[in-house]
């Protein structure tokens, strides 16, 4: 019988370490799980993030169009603003010039 105890016993023990080299397999593949997983992670990331660029200068992009627009629209009232009332002094001075050589001949001649 202790023949047969010490063969349940070494099987018992061949059975332990079986299991346990499974379980360093286990233990070793989870960990290569973990890094594939971390390297996936900083992979998406990395693609978000050049997509959020992209997204934000296309964003970015719009916005100063629209600004340049809106500014080149204001810069034009401006100019035409400017002219309209460079004219209106051209034709102040048109219309008065006579009448302001007269004063300055007549402002000479009492002095």
């Amino acid at each position: 019988m202790s023949s047969m105890a010490e063969s349940k016993v070494t099987g018992i023990i061949k059975s332990l370490n079986a299991l346990e080299d499974d379980l360093d397999s286990l233990t070793s593949k989870v960990g290569d799980m973990k890094k594939q997983l971390a390297m996936k992670s900083l992979s998406e990331i990395d693609n978000l993030l050049a997509k959020t660029r992209e997204m934000a200068t296309k964003e970015a992009e719009t916005i100063i169009n629209a600004s340049k627009e809106k500014a080149t629209a204001e810069s034009a009232k401006i100019a035409q603003e400017g002219d309209a009332k460079l004219s209106q002094i051209q034709s102040n001075i048109n219309t008065n010039f006579d009448e302001a050589v007269k004063h300055v001949v007549s402002t000479v001649l009492k002095a």
